[in-house]
């Protein structure tokens, strides 16, 4: 039986005034084994009874090299491993998968669900909705990013956890020099779009003049023939401020390499997002659903109407 996640909300692609609305579907993932946690290794790493590894796919856990801190006094780092270890630590967990099962260290590659009092309980959603995680994905591992975002943006708008630390703050895209120094380092960066430039392979959005040296958004052909709704939105993007999220990389000036929507959020002329990867409608709700996984009907789930007041809810 597989796993569907949901986001209480609807959703649209608003970039431009009448712009059409897309549905969001909700995510579906495919059920794993079950096991008892026996070790927290840090914010986003669990050990399980068979000496199995888990990586918290989707929640990016802080660490002390965000802010070039000593190993194991960085506050933000100790509160999220308190509270991963405080929620799942010696208790039952499911694994469900959506893409790649496994990194190169053979560590799954999961979203994980708490079993207590037959309910499952979202792990990556709590600490996201607390402020102990950022939402990120890898090549072949954005499952739920939409929903996972939609739990983050609630601690951002509550300022909690890391979010209410100049570390995380959203970075300038104007500033080339300090984004360089950030090289390697997981970031949002907002700024304009200046110019649009595209090669057989590649589209690059750029914010300066000087493509050499300006901060760049690299989005491979790949991803926008994967994402045709995406790819139109790119196209349009010239004047457009946008916050993209990855990692810097060093490519003639700093650049983050786009390998999925949920990267780019378009913010509005008030400063809000129209585009943003998910934006619940009402306010925080404890990431956690009624039923088990192995009894849910696929079917039978679907987001729940924006009056249901449970953004970013998980429906099993």
């Amino acid at each position: 039986m597989r796993v569907v996640i949901g986001v209480a909300s609807v959703f649209a692609f608003a970039f431009s005034a009448g712009a059409a609305e897309t549905h969001v579907t909700p995510c579906t993932l495919n059920p794993g084994p079950i096991h008892t946690v026996t070790r927290v290794l840090d914010g986003e790493t669990l050990v399980l009874d068979d000496g199995s590894a888990v990586r918290l796919m989707g929640a990016l856990a802080p660490r002390a090299r965000d802010a070039n801190a000593e190993r194991g006094v960085w506050p933000p780092e100790i509160d999220a491993i308190k509270a991963l270890s405080d929620l799942v630590l010696g208790k039952r967990v499911k694994l469900a998968f959506g893409g790649r099962q496994r990194d190169r260290y053979g560590r799954f590659l999961a979203q994980v669900f708490l079993e207590y009092r037959g309910t499952e309980q979202w792990v990556q959603g709590t600490l996201l909705t607390a402020g102990h995680a950022r939402m990120y994905g890898l090549p072949g591992s954005f499952a739920c990013a939409r929903e996972l975002l939609a739990h983050e943006a609630e601690a951002r708008r509550a300022r909690l956890g890391l979010w209410s630390n100049g570390v995380y703050r959203v970075m300038p895209a104007n500033h080339p020099g300090a984004l360089m120094k950030l090289r390697g380092k997981y970031e949002r960066v907002m700024g304009s779009v200046a110019t649009i430039g595209k090669t057989k392979s590649t589209t690059y959005l750029n914010f300066g003049a000087d493509w050499h040296s300006d901060f760049t958004v690299r989005i491979g052909k790949k991803v926008l023939a994967a994402n045709p709704d995406f790819a139109r939105i790119v196209d349009g993007l010239t004047a457009k401020r946008i916050i993209v999220r990855g990692w810097i990389e060093r490519r003639n000036g700093p650049l983050i390499d786009v390998v999925d929507p949920s990267q780019i959020e378009v913010q509005g002329d008030d400063g809000n997002p129209n585009v943003s990867a998910i934006a619940p409608l009402r306010g925080p709700q404890p990431a956690s659903a009624p039923g088990r996984l192995e009894d849910s009907d696929p079917k039978e789930l679907r987001p729940a109407s924006p009056e249901s007041g449970k953004p970013g809810a998980v429906n099993l």
